[in-house]
């Protein structure tokens, strides 16, 4: 019964999924199509186009907040000049052909792929090759992870040059492991919780979100000039999401601090993609008489923790020499990281002790 019960709900939840991102989709394409016919009426104008957009995503970002910047909806438009769809009707009073416009559910059932699908077959400039990966999507049934894999892969070009491409369909359309999309994915996807405009924190495990909601209460006892801004705060580059793990504002140095945590080791790819997070949040969160956000990583390996603060993008090294001063020494938030884990881990082998019992 148990499992039976587990088949349901994962079916109910997938469904579920696939209605929202269909719902999503068409709307999207409505709101490209108005975009592009507003844009068209005032074509004389120069500008128009842009100026139209920028003030759209305003008024939409402050009735519906999150999922309606300029990028969006400039994305929006592109889908709808890319997957342009005509309907014609014709009735007993007029013989001839007349354009009616789509109900949403008409169009939910054209495009069947999810939305982030749609968004990355955009990020396709070839023609030839978006249609094609349109296509095998279609026919495999491919996740959005093997869509991605498949256009990281050159599947395209590595199949037009294969000499048996009836063989490579084939083995492409065989997914991998990591290809699986759960419900619990696809309800966490960016762009259905800026759709349903839902909070988006989550944690990659129970350890994890502890060690976060410490070094929150942690950073805002120390009483030197921390301000909480968010959990998670996710930002988009290109095509690719990523989440910050908390986000303060320190009103001593007036700039925003960006608390990136590991659960692993240090590698230079945490460094180059705590630099990115410090680019974006200049251009993108921080206000005009505000200073340049400052990064911090922090390592919570089992073998040693390690706290790293990305300075090297400030202007002047006396900026960087004073955000050392007035910013928590390393040392103490080593020192916290290795206490924290050591507490939480000794709370979870006594909770799992007694349920044994």
């Amino acid at each position: 019964m148990h499992s039976g019960i587990v088949e349901v709900l994962d079916a109910a939840r997938h469904a579920a999924a696939r209605s929202v991102n269909a719902l999503m989709t068409a709307s999207y394409w409505e709101i490209g199509r108005r975009i592009v016919e507003a844009e068209q009426q005032g074509k004389r104008r120069a500008g128009y186009g842009e100026q139209l957009i920028e003030r759209l995503s305003a008024d939409l970002t402050a009735q519906f907040g999150r999922g309606f910047s300029r990028p969006n909806l400039q994305q929006m438009r592109s889908f709808f000049l890319t997957w342009p769809i005509r309907q014609t009707v014709s009735s007993e009073s007029s013989p001839a052909p007349v354009a009616r416009p789509w109900h949403l559910d008409e169009l939910a059932q054209v495009f069947t792929l999810p939305w982030s699908a749609y968004v990355r077959l955009l990020s396709v400039k070839d023609g030839h090759a978006r249609q094609f990966y349109e296509a095998e999507a279609l026919r495999g049934g491919w996740s959005v992870r093997q869509l991605d894999r498949q256009i990281n892969s050159q599947f395209y070009e590595r199949t037009a040059l294969s000499k048996n491409k009836a063989a490579m369909l084939v083995k492409g359309a065989v997914p991998k492991p990591e290809d699986a999309v759960t419900p619990d994915d696809a309800i966490k996807d960016p762009y259905v919780l800026e759709f349903l405009d839902l909070k988006d924190e989550y944690s990659e495990s129970d350890l994890e979100q502890a060690l976060i909601r410490r070094l929150e209460d942690f950073l805002l006892e120390l009483g030197d000039g921390f301000a909480f801004v968010g959990r998670q705060r996710r930002l988009r580059i290109d095509q690719t999401w990523y989440r910050v793990d908390l986000l303060f504002f320190h009103r001593r140095l007036r700039c925003l601090v960006i608390i990136d945590l590991k659960l692993g080791a240090l590698t230079h790819a945490d460094v180059g993609q705590m630099h990115l997070y410090c680019n974006y949040a200049k251009e993108h969160w921080t206000f005009a008489d505000e200073n340049p956000p400052v990064g911090l990583i922090l390592c919570a390996d089992k073998g040693h923790a390690l706290a790293r603060y990305a300075l090297e993008g400030l202007p002047s090294k006396v900026m960087a020499a004073n955000y050392r001063m007035v910013l928590p020494d390393a040392e103490v938030l080593q020192k916290e990281l290795e206490n924290t884990r050591r507490l939480i881990e000794s709370r979870g082998t006594i909770v799992s002790k007694k349920r044994k019992r």
